[in-house]
């Protein structure tokens, strides 16, 4: 380890740190609420404060949607902010240090230890919260890297930028803006959860949505009608067979992860009466788009899929699929580039020290 890396490492405070991460966590910024643009403004006063020039920006909404490579959306959002931070210096930063501001929602309260999961309850050496691991600590740690870097008298090469983002659980639109702004880096860290494994690469995403047609029946006579759920489960069950077959040759650059292209039905609503037979399914979910993989052929394999199931009443009653949400493609570090090895090596350092 160089000794200029040493002293920022002694200048980080950790429980400096840790007081923030809890703060940060109790912020409920979940995708598309207003806490969201609440934690992105206090982002960027604790970057200008760390001595950064910070650009804070409000999404001009239907101008990105209208753009070409638009990542889609899920969350209702009525207005979202970009925050981009540079330390001082001439030129294209060097480097990005990037994370994502929102989380999803909390699910069921009485499933959490303390039933309020914002309230950052330390337990040892680990902070419990709704995005204490995905990913506030990572927005944090790029801010105690700043941090250290001013307080250590560090001073860089080129620049190093610092970027917040919003929307990142629903597609990326916060990325997306930030690249449209003009804001990019020669090379960019994401402090994602990786359990401190260095990845390199990773799959793209693609919401879809299912309508799955039945006939109405009163359910005293429900043989008159055709069980919308009945006829879904076949199709689930494709669905399955489809993800075991692209996930069959796994590349060694997911880091063990078994399964790094899931396809999974994260929402299913039917019926409106419970004496009635369904005569509408409507199923939502995530594509895994494999590595390199044109995002086009992805939905062409899912929607290939679905329309095989062999069942009768599908033949004059296909599934209808769309694609509303988030579409991302996939992305990988190529191969032998000069980050990768320092990334390397200091994960190796900082883990020796440890």
């Amino acid at each position: 380890m160089r000794d200029v890396e040493a002293r920022v490492l002694n200048a980080i405070d950790e429980a400096e740190t840790v007081e923030l991460l809890a703060e940060t966590v109790r912020v409920p910024s979940v995708t598309g609420t207003d806490a969201e643009s609440d934690l992105q403004h206090r982002f960027a006063r604790l970057l200008t404060e760390a001595g950064l020039d910070v650009d804070v920006w409000k999404l001009d909404l239907p101008d990105l949607t209208a753009r070409e490579g638009f990542p889609g959306t899920e969350a209702p959002r009525q207005e979202g902010y970009g925050v981009a931070a540079v330390t001082p210096g001439e030129g294209v930063p060097a480097l990005a240090l990037q994370g994502h501001v929102d989380v999803v929602p909390t699910g069921d309260l009485a499933k959490w230890q303390g039933s309020d999961p914002f309230a950052a309850r330390i337990s040892g050496d680990v902070l419990h919260g709704r995005g204490a691991c995905d990913m506030k600590a990572g927005l944090v740690a790029n801010l105690a890297v700043v941090r250290a870097l001013k307080r250590a008298g560090v001073r860089l090469a080129r620049p190093l930028a610092v970027h917040c983002v919003i929307s990142e659980e629903d597609g990326g639109l916060g990325a997306f803006a930030t690249l449209a702004r003009g804001h990019t880096a020669e090379a960019a860290v994401i402090t994602e959860p990786t359990s401190g494994a260095v990845i390199t690469a990773n799959a793209g995403a693609l919401t879809f949505r299912l309508e799955v047609a039945g006939r109405a029946a009163h359910g005293a006579t429900r043989y008159e009608g055709v069980n919308a759920i009945e006829v879904f489960w076949p199709v689930f069950e494709a669905i399955r067979r489809l993800e075991a077959e692209r996930n069959r040759d796994v590349p060694e650059l997911f880091g063990g992860n078994a399964m790094p292209y899931p396809i999974e039905v994260g929402t299913v609503r039917a019926g409106d009466w419970a004496s009635t037979v369904p005569d509408l399914l409507v199923a939502e979910g995530r594509l895994g788009v494999r590595l390199d993989e044109d995002p086009a052929d992805a939905r062409a394999a899912f929607e290939e899929a679905v329309a095989s199931v062999a069942h009768p009443w599908l033949r004059d009653n296909p599934v209808a699929v769309t694609w509303p949400g988030g579409q991302f493609a996939s992305g990988r570090l190529p191969a032998g580039h000069a980050l990768l090895d320092e990334v390397d090596r200091a994960v190796s350092d900082v883990a020796g020290r440890t």
